[in-house]
């Protein structure tokens, strides 16, 4: 009788189990897998730079340069948006050729020296964003005081992945790839 409510328990604990795992599975994950919209960039553009100008506490002075610094951030954040369009899209029109007619349209994948050389064009232009970056910012910089050069450098390093700088961030990393 005990082996036999054991074998019902284990039985049910099992089945549960595997509902449950079912179900996790059939849900989207929030984790690697999360692919934000437009609007979700959009959003998390706006908080990372309300979030930098409020930990700056900046000063009625420094407030002065701060138009120039946020201009700069939003071009950096649209211009990763339309890269990021650029790629699905192409992504996409490679997946689109399931059929023969489809295939003859399809665009051909670039060889690795196309590649190299969009990769470094990329690289380039992110390079020339970044600059404007420093340029717009280095005035307001330059006002900062210790305490808001550490939270000015910590808070920008936070606009992406791997918070508190264990990997670069958002406005900081390296160009994507051409593919």
């Amino acid at each position: 009788m005990k082996k036999t409510i054991a074998a019902g328990v284990i039985a049910l604990t099992l089945a549960g189990a595997g509902l449950a795992l079912a179900q996790q599975t059939a849900q989207p994950r929030e984790g690697r897998d999360f692919r934000p919209s437009a609007e979700d960039v959009a959003a998390f553009t706006d908080a990372r730079i309300a979030g930098l100008k409020a930990g700056l506490k900046l000063t009625a002075e420094q407030e002065k340069n701060w138009p120039a610094v946020e201009a700069a951030i939003r071009d950096l954040a649209k211009a990763r948006a339309d890269r990021t369009k650029e790629r699905e899209a192409r992504r996409e029109a490679r997946r689109g050729g399931d059929n023969a007619q489809n295939a003859q349209q399809q665009p051909a994948r670039p060889d690795a020296i196309a590649r190299l050389r969009q990769g470094a064009d990329a690289m380039t232009t992110r390079a020339a964003a970044l600059k404007k970056l420093a340029d717009a910012a280095d005035p307001l910089y330059k006002s900062l005081d210790d305490g808001q050069k550490r939270r000015f450098g910590t808070l920008l390093r936070m606009g992406g992945r791997g918070h508190g700088g264990h990997h670069h961030g958002h406005w900081q990393r390296r160009a994507d790839n051409a593919r």
